[in-house]
């Protein structure tokens, strides 16, 4: 046997050994697995970071006013779609909580309509701040489940 033979095996011999060894010291004890990171794995900012990304990407089609990841606060300023030009929004999601529940997020809607060149306030549809958190709620959902996943 050529000593690069004997090296690659012995070399495979050990990570096989290694590998079953954590395989076996996750089966030891009462406790069971968990499926669910704890809030201090995946918090480096002050608020849930699933839900502060999705939210991000949520409202990156208007521009940012400001973003304040400890506050859990992000704020658009003014958009118009340019297939609408004489309405526009301004958004404000606010996370609440480290974890991610349905509760820890809440979006506020402005709109705004122009009427002879002046922009008067108008009411926002409660759907579409619904139709916003659902969302924001879903694409944290998946951001959480391909993050136990991997």
């Amino acid at each position: 046997m050529t000593r690069a033979k004997y090296a690659f095996l012995q070399t495979t011999r050990i990570a096989f050994v290694g590998a079953a060894a954590l395989g076996l010291a996750a089966c030891g004890g009462n406790e069971r697995p968990t499926t669910e990171l704890q809030s201090a794995q995946i918090n480096t900012i002050g608020v849930n970071a699933f839900l502060w990304r999705a939210a991000l990407d949520t409202v990156s089609f208007a521009p940012l006013a400001s973003a304040d990841s400890n506050g859990g606060v992000i704020a658009t300023d003014w958009y118009a779609n340019p297939s609408n030009p004489d309405e526009r929004v301004k958004l404000t999601v606010t996370i609440l909580d480290q974890d991610l529940r349905a509760d820890a997020l809440r979006v506020a809607a402005s709109r705004q309509v122009s009427q002879s060149g002046r922009w008067v306030d108008a009411p926002v549809q409660a759907a579409t701040v619904q139709k916003l958190e659902d969302i924001i709620l879903t694409k944290a959902r998946d951001l959480r489940r391909k993050a136990l996943a991997s």
